[in-house]
Protein backbone atom coordinates (compact mmCIF):
# COMPACT_ATOMS: atom_id res chain seq x y z
CA UNK A 1 0.00 0.00 0.00
CA UNK A 2 2.68 2.43 -1.04
CA UNK A 3 1.80 4.99 -3.70
CA UNK A 4 4.23 7.25 -5.52
CA UNK A 5 3.34 10.25 -7.64
CA UNK A 6 5.75 12.65 -9.30
CA UNK A 7 3.47 15.66 -9.24
CA UNK A 8 2.50 18.69 -7.21
CA UNK A 9 2.26 18.09 -3.48
CA UNK A 10 -1.36 17.40 -2.60
CA UNK A 11 -3.30 15.23 -0.18
CA UNK A 12 -5.11 13.56 -3.09
CA UNK A 13 -2.79 10.51 -3.43
CA UNK A 14 -2.76 10.15 0.36
CA UNK A 15 -6.57 10.12 0.39
CA UNK A 16 -6.55 7.37 -2.22
CA UNK A 17 -4.25 5.26 -0.01
CA UNK A 18 -6.62 5.72 2.93
CA UNK A 19 -9.70 4.86 0.85
CA UNK A 20 -7.99 1.82 -0.64
CA UNK A 21 -7.50 0.40 2.84
CA UNK A 22 -10.95 1.39 4.10
CA UNK A 23 -12.85 0.38 0.96
CA UNK A 24 -15.09 3.44 1.48
CA UNK A 25 -14.82 7.21 1.41
CA UNK A 26 -12.50 8.84 3.95
CA UNK A 27 -11.94 12.43 5.01
CA UNK A 28 -8.86 14.06 6.52
CA UNK A 29 -9.34 14.87 10.20
CA UNK A 30 -5.95 16.41 11.00
CA UNK A 31 -2.29 16.62 10.12
CA UNK A 32 0.45 16.31 12.72
CA UNK A 33 2.86 19.23 12.90
CA UNK A 34 4.79 19.33 9.61
CA UNK A 35 8.48 20.30 9.43
CA UNK A 36 9.89 21.30 6.04
CA UNK A 37 13.56 20.36 5.65
CA UNK A 38 13.95 21.38 1.99
CA UNK A 39 12.14 23.67 -0.43
CA UNK A 40 10.79 22.23 -3.69
CA UNK A 41 11.36 24.42 -6.73
CA UNK A 42 10.02 24.67 -10.27
CA UNK A 43 11.55 22.02 -12.53
CA UNK A 44 12.25 19.53 -9.74
CA UNK A 45 10.55 16.15 -9.41
CA UNK A 46 8.49 15.61 -6.28
CA UNK A 47 7.73 12.08 -5.08
CA UNK A 48 5.05 11.36 -2.50
CA UNK A 49 4.99 8.01 -0.70
CA UNK A 50 2.11 7.17 1.59
CA UNK A 51 1.01 4.10 3.52
CA UNK A 52 -1.46 3.27 6.26
CA UNK A 53 0.52 2.71 9.46
CA UNK A 54 -2.33 1.64 11.70
CA UNK A 55 -6.12 1.43 11.76
CA UNK A 56 -8.01 2.48 14.90
CA UNK A 57 -11.57 1.18 14.41
CA UNK A 58 -13.03 4.15 12.46
CA UNK A 59 -9.85 6.18 11.93
CA UNK A 60 -6.37 5.50 10.63
CA UNK A 61 -2.90 7.04 10.59
CA UNK A 62 -1.29 7.51 7.18
CA UNK A 63 2.45 8.13 7.02
CA UNK A 64 3.61 10.50 4.28
CA UNK A 65 7.13 11.00 2.96
CA UNK A 66 7.84 13.73 0.40
CA UNK A 67 11.16 13.87 -1.46
CA UNK A 68 12.46 16.20 -4.15
CA UNK A 69 14.90 15.28 -6.92
CA UNK A 70 16.95 17.68 -9.01
CA UNK A 71 16.79 16.51 -12.64
CA UNK A 72 20.26 17.93 -13.44
CA UNK A 73 22.26 16.58 -10.48
CA UNK A 74 19.99 13.58 -9.75
CA UNK A 75 20.32 14.41 -6.03
CA UNK A 76 17.28 13.45 -3.96
CA UNK A 77 16.46 15.14 -0.65
CA UNK A 78 13.69 14.75 1.92
CA UNK A 79 11.24 17.63 1.95
CA UNK A 80 9.08 16.40 4.82
CA UNK A 81 7.87 13.38 6.76
CA UNK A 82 4.35 13.80 8.14
CA UNK A 83 1.41 11.87 9.55
CA UNK A 84 -2.25 12.42 8.67
CA UNK A 85 -5.32 11.10 10.46
CA UNK A 86 -8.20 9.97 8.25
CA UNK A 87 -11.72 9.21 9.43
CA UNK A 88 -14.08 6.82 7.66
CA UNK A 89 -17.27 8.48 6.47
CA UNK A 90 -20.24 6.54 7.89
CA UNK A 91 -22.77 5.07 5.49
CA UNK A 92 -26.05 6.45 6.78
CA UNK A 93 -26.26 5.85 10.54
CA UNK A 94 -23.97 2.83 10.36
CA UNK A 95 -20.36 3.15 11.52
CA UNK A 96 -17.77 1.21 9.54
CA UNK A 97 -14.96 -0.46 11.46
CA UNK A 98 -11.63 -0.74 9.66
CA UNK A 99 -9.76 -3.96 9.03
CA UNK A 100 -6.34 -4.25 10.71
CA UNK A 101 -3.34 -3.31 8.58
CA UNK A 102 -1.36 -6.24 7.17
CA UNK A 103 2.25 -5.86 8.35
CA UNK A 104 4.73 -7.15 5.80
CA UNK A 105 8.10 -5.85 6.99
CA UNK A 106 10.04 -4.94 10.11
CA UNK A 107 9.49 -1.26 9.26
CA UNK A 108 5.73 -1.87 9.06
CA UNK A 109 5.75 -3.42 12.55
CA UNK A 110 7.79 -0.52 13.91
CA UNK A 111 5.53 2.21 12.48
CA UNK A 112 2.47 0.22 13.57
CA UNK A 113 3.72 0.27 17.17
CA UNK A 114 4.71 3.94 17.15
CA UNK A 115 1.38 5.02 15.61
CA UNK A 116 -0.22 4.34 18.98
CA UNK A 117 2.24 6.68 20.67
CA UNK A 118 1.62 9.42 18.12
CA UNK A 119 -2.12 9.09 18.74
CA UNK A 120 -1.52 9.61 22.47
CA UNK A 121 0.34 12.84 21.67
CA UNK A 122 -2.51 14.11 19.48
CA UNK A 123 -5.07 13.40 22.18
CA UNK A 124 -2.95 15.07 24.86
CA UNK A 125 -1.88 18.12 22.88
CA UNK A 126 -4.77 20.36 23.93
CA UNK A 127 -4.22 19.68 27.63
CA UNK A 128 -0.51 20.57 27.36
CA UNK A 129 -1.36 23.70 25.39
CA UNK A 130 -3.95 24.85 27.93
CA UNK A 131 -1.50 24.34 30.82
CA UNK A 132 1.07 26.53 29.07
CA UNK A 133 -1.56 29.15 28.29
CA UNK A 134 -2.48 29.35 31.98
CA UNK A 135 1.17 30.10 32.75
CA UNK A 136 1.24 32.84 30.10
CA UNK A 137 -1.99 34.42 31.30
CA UNK A 138 -0.40 35.07 34.69
CA UNK A 139 1.95 37.50 32.96
CA UNK A 140 0.58 39.97 30.36
CA UNK A 141 -3.16 39.55 30.03
CA UNK A 142 -4.10 42.91 28.49
CA UNK A 143 -3.02 44.56 25.26
CA UNK A 144 -2.39 47.90 27.03
CA UNK A 145 0.68 46.36 28.70
CA UNK A 146 2.45 45.83 25.35
CA UNK A 147 4.65 48.91 25.01
CA UNK A 148 7.53 47.58 22.89
CA UNK A 149 9.31 50.42 21.14
CA UNK A 150 9.04 50.19 17.34
CA UNK A 151 6.58 47.29 17.68
CA UNK A 152 4.31 46.76 14.67
CA UNK A 153 0.56 46.54 15.19
CA UNK A 154 -0.88 43.14 14.29
CA UNK A 155 -3.69 44.98 12.50
CA UNK A 156 -1.25 45.80 9.69
CA UNK A 157 -0.65 42.08 9.06
CA UNK A 158 -4.29 41.06 8.58
CA UNK A 159 -4.96 39.60 5.12
CA UNK A 160 -8.21 38.23 3.74
CA UNK A 161 -8.72 36.15 0.62
CA UNK A 162 -11.83 34.60 -0.93
CA UNK A 163 -11.75 31.51 -3.17
CA UNK A 164 -14.53 29.76 -5.08
CA UNK A 165 -14.30 25.97 -4.99
CA UNK A 166 -14.49 24.69 -8.57
CA UNK A 167 -14.45 21.11 -9.92
CA UNK A 168 -10.61 20.96 -10.37
CA UNK A 169 -10.27 21.81 -6.67
CA UNK A 170 -12.31 18.80 -5.49
CA UNK A 171 -12.04 15.02 -5.38
CA UNK A 172 -14.42 12.47 -6.90
CA UNK A 173 -16.79 12.95 -3.95
CA UNK A 174 -17.05 16.68 -4.60
CA UNK A 175 -15.15 17.57 -1.40
CA UNK A 176 -12.37 20.17 -1.62
CA UNK A 177 -8.87 18.66 -1.63
CA UNK A 178 -7.16 19.13 1.73
CA UNK A 179 -3.96 19.95 -0.16
CA UNK A 180 -5.74 22.68 -2.12
CA UNK A 181 -6.96 24.29 1.09
CA UNK A 182 -3.44 24.07 2.50
CA UNK A 183 -2.06 25.79 -0.62
CA UNK A 184 -4.57 28.64 -0.33
CA UNK A 185 -3.80 28.96 3.39
CA UNK A 186 -0.08 29.13 2.71
CA UNK A 187 -0.56 31.86 0.09
CA UNK A 188 -2.57 34.15 2.36
CA UNK A 189 -0.26 33.46 5.34
CA UNK A 190 2.82 34.25 3.25
CA UNK A 191 1.38 37.66 2.32
CA UNK A 192 0.68 38.35 5.99
CA UNK A 193 4.24 37.43 7.02
CA UNK A 194 5.77 39.44 4.17
CA UNK A 195 4.30 42.65 5.61
CA UNK A 196 6.82 42.34 8.44
CA UNK A 197 9.94 41.15 6.63
CA UNK A 198 9.39 43.03 3.34
CA UNK A 199 10.78 40.04 1.47
CA UNK A 200 9.70 36.58 0.32
CA UNK A 201 9.25 34.45 3.48
CA UNK A 202 9.95 30.70 3.50
CA UNK A 203 7.49 28.24 5.04
CA UNK A 204 9.27 26.12 7.70
CA UNK A 205 6.46 24.31 9.48
CA UNK A 206 2.71 23.95 9.84
CA UNK A 207 1.20 23.39 13.28
CA UNK A 208 -2.23 22.17 14.43
CA UNK A 209 -3.71 21.80 10.96
CA UNK A 210 -7.29 20.74 11.72
CA UNK A 211 -10.23 19.87 9.48
CA UNK A 212 -13.35 20.87 11.39
CA UNK A 213 -15.73 20.22 8.51
CA UNK A 214 -15.94 19.66 4.75
CA UNK A 215 -16.38 22.11 1.90
CA UNK A 216 -17.72 21.23 -1.55
CA UNK A 217 -17.78 22.49 -5.12
CA UNK A 218 -19.61 25.82 -5.25
CA UNK A 219 -18.64 26.90 -1.73
CA UNK A 220 -16.96 30.25 -1.16
CA UNK A 221 -14.00 29.93 1.19
CA UNK A 222 -12.92 32.97 3.19
CA UNK A 223 -9.32 32.91 4.46
CA UNK A 224 -8.30 35.28 7.27
CA UNK A 225 -4.61 35.45 8.21
CA UNK A 226 -2.85 37.54 10.85
CA UNK A 227 0.57 37.47 12.53
CA UNK A 228 0.24 36.11 16.08
CA UNK A 229 3.83 36.67 17.24
CA UNK A 230 7.43 37.01 16.08
CA UNK A 231 10.50 35.21 17.45
CA UNK A 232 13.70 36.95 16.32
CA UNK A 233 14.16 34.98 13.07
CA UNK A 234 10.70 33.47 12.65
CA UNK A 235 7.06 34.50 12.62
CA UNK A 236 3.84 32.61 13.35
CA UNK A 237 0.79 33.36 11.21
CA UNK A 238 -2.64 32.06 12.20
CA UNK A 239 -5.11 31.25 9.43
CA UNK A 240 -8.84 30.59 9.85
CA UNK A 241 -10.96 29.25 6.98
CA UNK A 242 -14.73 29.67 6.79
CA UNK A 243 -17.04 28.22 4.14
CA UNK A 244 -20.33 29.50 2.75
CA UNK A 245 -22.74 27.99 0.28
CA UNK A 246 -25.00 30.38 -1.66
CA UNK A 247 -27.70 30.53 1.02
CA UNK A 248 -25.16 30.89 3.84
CA UNK A 249 -23.38 33.65 1.91
CA UNK A 250 -26.58 35.70 1.69
CA UNK A 251 -27.36 35.17 5.38
CA UNK A 252 -23.71 35.63 6.43
CA UNK A 253 -23.73 32.26 8.23
CA UNK A 254 -20.18 30.91 8.14
CA UNK A 255 -18.99 27.35 8.69
CA UNK A 256 -15.56 27.11 10.35
CA UNK A 257 -13.86 24.31 8.37
CA UNK A 258 -10.09 24.73 8.88
CA UNK A 259 -7.48 26.42 11.00
CA UNK A 260 -3.69 26.19 11.22
CA UNK A 261 -0.59 28.04 12.34
CA UNK A 262 2.19 28.52 9.78
CA UNK A 263 5.79 29.34 10.71
CA UNK A 264 7.96 31.36 8.30
CA UNK A 265 11.49 32.69 8.20
CA UNK A 266 13.24 34.87 5.63
CA UNK A 267 16.80 35.23 4.34
CA UNK A 268 18.71 37.98 2.56
CA UNK A 269 20.78 37.67 -0.62
CA UNK A 270 23.64 36.13 1.39
CA UNK A 271 21.41 33.44 2.84
CA UNK A 272 21.45 35.02 6.32
CA UNK A 273 18.30 34.89 8.42
CA UNK A 274 16.47 38.19 8.71
CA UNK A 275 15.25 39.55 12.04
CA UNK A 276 11.52 40.18 12.36
CA UNK A 277 10.28 43.26 14.24
CA UNK A 278 8.34 42.90 17.48
CA UNK A 279 4.57 43.00 17.15
CA UNK A 280 1.90 44.53 19.35
CA UNK A 281 -1.57 42.97 19.70
CA UNK A 282 -4.36 45.53 19.76
CA UNK A 283 -7.27 43.47 21.10
CA UNK A 284 -7.89 40.99 23.90
CA UNK A 285 -8.14 38.20 21.31
CA UNK A 286 -4.81 39.39 19.89
CA UNK A 287 -3.22 38.98 23.33
CA UNK A 288 -4.62 35.44 23.51
CA UNK A 289 -3.12 34.62 20.11
CA UNK A 290 0.18 36.27 21.13
CA UNK A 291 0.52 34.00 24.18
CA UNK A 292 -0.77 31.01 22.23
CA UNK A 293 2.09 31.42 19.77
CA UNK A 294 4.60 31.30 22.65
CA UNK A 295 3.03 28.11 24.02
CA UNK A 296 2.99 26.48 20.58
CA UNK A 297 6.65 27.37 20.05
CA UNK A 298 7.61 25.66 23.30
CA UNK A 299 5.70 22.55 22.26
CA UNK A 300 7.11 22.74 18.71
CA UNK A 301 10.72 22.94 19.90
CA UNK A 302 10.19 20.06 22.30
CA UNK A 303 8.58 17.95 19.58
CA UNK A 304 11.29 18.73 17.02
CA UNK A 305 14.03 17.88 19.48
CA UNK A 306 12.47 14.67 20.80
CA UNK A 307 11.15 13.31 17.49
CA UNK A 308 13.88 14.39 15.09
CA UNK A 309 17.10 14.51 17.17
CA UNK A 310 19.88 12.52 15.51
CA UNK A 311 21.20 11.34 18.88
CA UNK A 312 19.17 10.58 21.94
CA UNK A 313 20.42 12.79 24.78
CA UNK A 314 19.66 11.46 28.27
CA UNK A 315 19.63 14.69 30.22
CA UNK A 316 16.41 16.11 28.82
CA UNK A 317 14.88 18.77 31.05
CA UNK A 318 11.46 17.60 32.21
CA UNK A 319 8.90 20.41 31.87
CA UNK A 320 5.27 20.88 30.86
CA UNK A 321 5.96 21.67 27.22
CA UNK A 322 7.78 18.41 26.48
CA UNK A 323 6.28 15.78 28.77
CA UNK A 324 4.21 14.08 26.06
CA UNK A 325 7.12 14.06 23.62
CA UNK A 326 9.61 12.74 26.19
CA UNK A 327 7.21 9.92 27.00
CA UNK A 328 6.88 9.23 23.25
CA UNK A 329 10.67 9.34 22.85
CA UNK A 330 11.10 6.96 25.77
CA UNK A 331 8.79 4.34 24.24
CA UNK A 332 10.01 4.95 20.68
CA UNK A 333 13.71 4.64 21.54
CA UNK A 334 13.15 1.29 23.24
CA UNK A 335 10.97 0.10 20.35
CA UNK A 336 13.69 1.04 17.83
CA UNK A 337 16.37 -0.69 19.91
CA UNK A 338 14.34 -3.90 20.16
CA UNK A 339 13.62 -3.90 16.41
CA UNK A 340 17.27 -3.55 15.33
CA UNK A 341 18.63 -6.44 13.25
CA UNK A 342 21.92 -8.10 14.13
CA UNK A 343 21.44 -9.22 17.74
CA UNK A 344 23.88 -12.05 18.61
CA UNK A 345 23.47 -14.67 21.36
CA UNK A 346 26.50 -14.61 23.68
CA UNK A 347 25.25 -16.78 26.54
CA UNK A 348 22.54 -19.38 27.19
CA UNK A 349 21.68 -20.64 30.67
CA UNK A 350 18.48 -22.55 31.49
CA UNK A 351 15.64 -20.13 30.80
CA UNK A 352 17.95 -17.18 30.14
CA UNK A 353 19.63 -15.94 26.96
CA UNK A 354 21.96 -12.96 26.75
CA UNK A 355 22.25 -11.09 23.47
CA UNK A 356 24.50 -8.22 22.44
CA UNK A 357 24.31 -5.74 19.59
CA UNK A 358 27.16 -3.58 18.30
CA UNK A 359 26.45 -0.47 16.24
CA UNK A 360 29.72 1.42 15.81
CA UNK A 361 30.87 2.36 19.31
CA UNK A 362 27.44 1.67 20.82
CA UNK A 363 27.00 -1.64 22.63
CA UNK A 364 23.54 -2.81 23.67
CA UNK A 365 22.37 -5.71 25.80
CA UNK A 366 19.29 -7.92 25.58
CA UNK A 367 18.33 -10.52 28.19
CA UNK A 368 15.60 -13.02 27.32
CA UNK A 369 13.76 -14.74 30.19
CA UNK A 370 11.10 -17.46 30.21
CA UNK A 371 8.75 -16.78 33.13
CA UNK A 372 5.89 -18.88 34.50
CA UNK A 373 3.70 -15.89 35.26
CA UNK A 374 0.88 -14.24 33.34
CA UNK A 375 2.11 -11.38 31.14
CA UNK A 376 -0.17 -8.76 32.72
CA UNK A 377 1.11 -9.69 36.19
CA UNK A 378 4.74 -9.48 35.07
CA UNK A 379 3.98 -6.09 33.51
CA UNK A 380 2.44 -4.76 36.71
CA UNK A 381 5.42 -5.92 38.79
CA UNK A 382 8.18 -4.79 36.44
CA UNK A 383 6.65 -1.37 35.77
CA UNK A 384 6.60 -0.58 39.51
CA UNK A 385 10.24 0.28 40.19
CA UNK A 386 9.73 0.38 43.97
CA UNK A 387 9.80 -3.45 43.72
CA UNK A 388 13.16 -3.41 41.92
CA UNK A 389 15.26 -3.63 45.10
CA UNK A 390 13.73 -7.04 45.82
CA UNK A 391 15.49 -8.65 42.88
CA UNK A 392 18.14 -6.22 41.54
CA UNK A 393 21.22 -5.65 43.75
CA UNK A 394 22.10 -2.54 41.74
CA UNK A 395 19.13 -0.73 43.36
CA UNK A 396 19.86 0.46 46.90
CA UNK A 397 16.95 2.89 47.20
CA UNK A 398 14.08 3.91 44.95
CA UNK A 399 11.46 6.60 45.48
CA UNK A 400 8.77 8.16 43.30
CA UNK A 401 9.48 11.85 42.67
CA UNK A 402 6.53 12.54 40.38
CA UNK A 403 3.52 10.43 39.44
CA UNK A 404 2.95 12.25 36.15
CA UNK A 405 0.16 9.94 35.04
CA UNK A 406 -0.92 6.34 35.39
CA UNK A 407 1.61 5.39 32.71
CA UNK A 408 4.50 7.81 33.40
CA UNK A 409 6.45 8.18 36.66
CA UNK A 410 9.77 9.78 37.60
CA UNK A 411 11.95 7.93 40.11
CA UNK A 412 15.08 8.76 42.09
CA UNK A 413 17.40 5.76 42.46
CA UNK A 414 20.67 5.20 44.30
CA UNK A 415 23.04 2.42 43.32
CA UNK A 416 26.38 0.99 44.52
CA UNK A 417 29.53 1.77 42.51
CA UNK A 418 30.32 -0.52 39.53
CA UNK A 419 32.44 -3.59 40.42
CA UNK A 420 36.21 -3.26 40.50
CA UNK A 421 36.19 0.54 40.00
CA UNK A 422 36.46 2.08 43.46
CA UNK A 423 34.12 4.89 42.43
CA UNK A 424 31.53 6.52 44.73
CA UNK A 425 27.90 5.37 44.78
CA UNK A 426 25.73 6.44 41.85
CA UNK A 427 22.30 8.00 41.58
CA UNK A 428 19.77 8.32 38.76
CA UNK A 429 16.71 10.40 37.96
CA UNK A 430 14.69 8.36 35.48
CA UNK A 431 11.43 8.50 33.57
CA UNK A 432 9.58 5.18 33.48
CA UNK A 433 6.89 4.97 30.78
CA UNK A 434 4.65 1.95 30.45
CA UNK A 435 2.20 0.87 27.76
CA UNK A 436 -0.31 -1.96 27.52
CA UNK A 437 -0.83 -3.70 24.15
CA UNK A 438 -3.82 -2.89 21.97
CA UNK A 439 -3.59 -6.25 20.18
CA UNK A 440 -2.75 -9.76 21.51
CA UNK A 441 0.38 -10.04 19.36
CA UNK A 442 1.87 -6.83 20.77
CA UNK A 443 4.07 -6.67 23.88
CA UNK A 444 3.64 -4.87 27.15
CA UNK A 445 6.30 -2.15 27.27
CA UNK A 446 8.19 -0.58 30.17
CA UNK A 447 10.69 2.04 28.92
CA UNK A 448 13.34 3.85 30.97
CA UNK A 449 15.56 6.88 30.31
CA UNK A 450 17.32 9.56 32.35
CA UNK A 451 15.78 13.00 32.71
CA UNK A 452 16.72 16.23 34.46
CA UNK A 453 14.57 17.64 37.26
CA UNK A 454 15.45 21.09 38.52
CA UNK A 455 14.16 20.02 41.94
CA UNK A 456 16.70 17.15 42.11
CA UNK A 457 20.19 18.50 41.24
CA UNK A 458 23.34 16.31 41.53
CA UNK A 459 24.85 15.99 45.02
CA UNK A 460 28.41 15.50 46.25
CA UNK A 461 27.44 12.20 47.90
CA UNK A 462 26.68 10.42 44.62
CA UNK A 463 27.95 10.36 41.06
CA UNK A 464 24.98 11.33 38.88
CA UNK A 465 24.74 8.59 36.23
CA UNK A 466 22.61 8.13 33.15
CA UNK A 467 20.41 5.62 31.40
CA UNK A 468 20.33 6.19 27.66
CA UNK A 469 17.70 3.61 26.83
CA UNK A 470 16.51 0.61 28.83
CA UNK A 471 13.36 -1.30 29.63
CA UNK A 472 11.24 -4.40 29.15
CA UNK A 473 9.08 -5.95 26.46
CA UNK A 474 6.75 -8.67 27.75
CA UNK A 475 5.06 -11.12 25.35
CA UNK A 476 2.25 -13.38 26.45
CA UNK A 477 2.74 -17.08 25.66
CA UNK A 478 -0.18 -18.56 27.61
CA UNK A 479 -2.50 -17.60 30.42
CA UNK A 480 0.20 -18.49 32.93
CA UNK A 481 3.50 -17.84 31.16
CA UNK A 482 5.31 -15.10 29.28
CA UNK A 483 8.59 -14.21 27.64
CA UNK A 484 10.34 -11.15 29.11
CA UNK A 485 13.01 -9.20 27.24
CA UNK A 486 15.20 -6.70 29.05
CA UNK A 487 17.12 -4.14 26.97
CA UNK A 488 19.87 -1.71 27.89
CA UNK A 489 21.95 0.59 25.71
CA UNK A 490 25.16 0.34 27.65
CA UNK A 491 26.85 3.32 29.32
CA UNK A 492 30.42 3.34 30.73
CA UNK A 493 28.97 2.63 34.21
CA UNK A 494 27.49 -0.68 33.04
CA UNK A 495 30.31 -1.94 30.82
CA UNK A 496 32.14 -3.59 33.81
CA UNK A 497 29.04 -5.69 34.57
CA UNK A 498 28.79 -6.89 30.97
CA UNK A 499 32.54 -7.48 30.60
CA UNK A 500 32.67 -9.52 33.80
CA UNK A 501 29.66 -11.56 32.72
CA UNK A 502 31.00 -12.28 29.22
CA UNK A 503 34.42 -13.35 30.54
CA UNK A 504 32.87 -15.58 33.20
CA UNK A 505 34.52 -13.80 36.15
CA UNK A 506 31.17 -12.52 37.43
CA UNK A 507 27.70 -13.81 36.60
CA UNK A 508 25.97 -10.57 37.64
CA UNK A 509 23.66 -10.40 34.61
CA UNK A 510 22.61 -14.06 34.83
CA UNK A 511 22.21 -13.82 38.60
CA UNK A 512 20.05 -10.71 38.30
CA UNK A 513 17.93 -12.38 35.61
CA UNK A 514 17.45 -15.48 37.79
CA UNK A 515 16.42 -13.28 40.72
CA UNK A 516 13.99 -11.46 38.43
CA UNK A 517 12.39 -14.73 37.29
CA UNK A 518 12.17 -15.97 40.89
CA UNK A 519 10.59 -12.70 42.02
CA UNK A 520 8.00 -12.67 39.20
CA UNK A 521 7.01 -16.30 39.69
CA UNK A 522 6.76 -15.96 43.48
CA UNK A 523 4.69 -12.80 43.33
CA UNK A 524 2.69 -14.14 40.41
CA UNK A 525 1.67 -17.26 42.30
CA UNK A 526 0.05 -15.08 44.96
CA UNK A 527 -2.03 -13.07 42.49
Amino acid sequence: MVCCWSSVVTLCPVSLVAEKHAGVSCVTASMDDIQFEEAARVGQVITIKAKVNRAFKTSMEVGIKVTVQDVLTNVEKIVSVAYATYVVKPVGAKKIELEPVKLLSAEDHLEHALATERKRIRLGYQEVFQNLMQESNKEDDHYDTFEEQDAVSTDLTHVQSIELVQPPHANHHGNTFGGQIMAWMEAVARISASRLCRSYPNLKSVNMFKFWGPSVVGDRLVFNAVVNNTFQNSVEVGVRVEAYNCEEWIKNQARHINSAFLIFNSVNDKGELLTFPKIKPTTKDGVRRYHGAIARKRIRLARKYMLYAKEDKPYDLWEKSNQAYMSYSNIATLTYLAAKPGWEVTSTLNNIKIWTHEDGDVLSLKVEMQVKTASHVAFSLLSNFTYRQQWDKRFLTCEVLQAVSEDDKIYYITSPPPPMTGHQPRDFVILVSRRQPLEPSEPYIVAVKSVTLTSMPPSSEHCRSEILCAGFQIYSESSSSCRVYYFNQMTPDLIPYLAASLTGSLNSIEDTALECIKFLELKGSKC
